[in-house]
């Protein structure tokens, strides 16, 4: 068997990502904001291989002052679209903005219209959810028919919470938004994983936000996390294609090295060669 050909089966032995549904191969989604041209967007999107991207809902414009619009770099027929709530600061402003989502996207025929990836934050310095409006707008919007996927912070406790709201996918922060920061507490990443997918082993978790580079993503995915959404790391990056490239990579190594299952850690070295039939030193 060729090294290819053993290359192919152990990526057919790996299971699609399932979120609601919606299957899908890849497990890096990735955010159309921050890019400095829609060009660069574009590019990136198609670079990261990527099925789902997320829009903010929230945006502004649509239209950049040269009266391009976001969508029209944006290939409907490629790509889920994971409406989001970003900028929303109470459950009642983030279930109107979901629905306005749903609109939108039904208006396009896109098939992203029947979920929404919620975020309600607690304040503008830390960008962290506020646990009890998450609660209250998750249990809203899964009781208006949406697949929720839920921001919130690594609290194993309101992770419990959430799913039992309903939440099609918890998604923990690994640190705060744009921080670039990491894991910061793979413990309680490691918890969140324990409870979420006990007696429910295919519930999908999910690393969103604070992810700055390509080790950080495989670091989260050999945790167990099933994907990572991530949109600062590439569209701030110095050269954001290579970026883009990365973060695929990246996802793809920790995947991979969760499923092979890493070695245990040991205080001291353990010899790489067996001990037998070594040549016996002169006398």
């Amino acid at each position: 068997m060729t090294a290819s050909s053993l290359s192919s089966v152990d990526y057919a032995a790996d299971k699609p990502l399932v979120l609601g549904n919606h299957t899908l191969q890849s497990r890096l989604i990735v955010g159309t904001g921050k890019y400095q041209t829609f060009d660069l967007m574009r590019d990136c999107l198609q670079i990261s291989g990527a099925e789902v991207i997320t829009v903010a809902i929230r945006r502004e414009r649509l239209i950049d002052k040269e009266g391009r619009n976001i969508l029209d770099y944006i290939d409907l027929d490629r790509y889920t679209i994971l409406p989001n709530t970003a900028g929303c600061f109470s459950a009642d402003d983030a279930v109107r903005v979901a629905r306005l989502g749903r609109e939108i996207l039904q208006g396009l025929e896109n098939p992203g219209a029947d979920w929404i990836k919620l975020e309600v934050l607690g304040d503008t310095k830390t960008l962290l959810p506020d646990p009890v409006a998450t609660l209250q707008a998750t249990e809203q919007l899964v009781a208006d028919g949406f697949q929720v996927l839920c921001y919130t912070t690594d609290d194993p406790i309101t992770a419990k919470r959430l799913k039992s709201a309903g939440a099609t996918s918890v998604m923990p922060a690994g640190s705060p938004i744009g921080s670039g920061q990491g894991v910061l507490n793979p413990n309680n990443i490691r918890i969140c994983l324990e409870y979420l997918k006990e007696n429910d082993p295919e519930y999908p978790v999910i690393i969103d936000a604070g992810v700055g580079t390509a080790s950080d993503v495989s670091f989260a995915m050999e945790l167990g996390c099933d994907g990572v959404l991530l949109n600062t790391g590439i569209a701030g990056a110095a050269d954001v294609r290579r970026m883009a490239e990365a973060m695929k990579q990246g996802v793809q190594a920790g995947r991979n090295a969760y499923l092979a299952g890493r070695i245990p850690r040991k205080l001291y070295a353990t010899a790489s060669s067996p001990d037998v039939g070594i040549i016996a030193p002169r006398a």
